[in-house]
């Protein structure tokens, strides 16, 4: 397979104020862009791994292929987090299903927000906080990956990523995290997205 920088979900600066167009431009055009140039070539001279990306990444993983498990890893998370964004998003008026799987889970709204602001900020470095479903439970958990890592790796399949990498946010709230991982949650988080995932259940990824 070849990878490919999928289009941004909405226009550059449809997230203004939150995020901004230039933001994107780099986030999106440059860093993600990377991301796939550089996987396309740590595929080169390679067997086959994959038919779909998921499971391109689950075999770099167990192959402890770095050069092409941090590419693979990162076009997958990018991907993924520019669907979490959108327009006029976050707020406390959640989808039925991911409120009613948050209050069950996890303690209801506002201990979500907390514990996942807690993760976003505590993930030393560069890396990602995640809302994800533990695919033996079904119960959703909050963790955290540093650098490219993913947790369907480890059994737990994505709902919900905030990237915590600089270049994510520095450009807009230089080194305030803290700031930007709030302004996600409470203004940017792309609930009918994360909605339609809970609806889906757990991911089956044919490696």
């Amino acid at each position: 397979m070849t990878f490919t920088l999928p289009d941004l979900p909405f226009a550059y600066d449809a997230l203004v104020p939150h995020m901004s167009a230039e933001t994107f431009e780099f986030h999106h055009d440059k860093h993600h862009n990377a991301y796939v140039t550089n996987g396309n070539k740590a595929f080169e001279g390679l067997p086959h791994m994959g038919d779909t990306l998921e499971a391109v990444v689950m075999n770099a993983a167990k192959e402890n292929n770095m050069p092409l498990f941090n590419n693979a890893a990162q076009h997958w998370n990018h991907s993924f987090f520019w669907n979490c964004l959108a327009p006029n998003g976050g707020g406390t008026s959640l989808p039925g299903n991911i409120q009613s799987k948050i209050d069950e889970d996890l303690g209801g709204y506002d201990e979500f927000r907390a514990k996942f602001v807690e993760a976003c900020m505590t993930q030393f470095g560069s890396g990602w906080g995640w809302l994800a479903m533990d695919n033996n439970s079904g119960k959703l958990e909050i963790v955290k990956t540093g650098n490219a890592g993913v947790p369907f790796t480890d059994g737990k399949t994505p709902i919900l990523t905030c990237d915590v990498w600089e270049h994510a946010y520095y450009i807009d709230y230089r080194n305030a995290r803290p700031k930007y991982v709030e302004t996600f949650v409470d203004s940017m988080i792309n609930w009918e997205f994360v909605e339609s995932l809970v609806e889906k259940g757990p991911m089956k990824i044919a490696a």
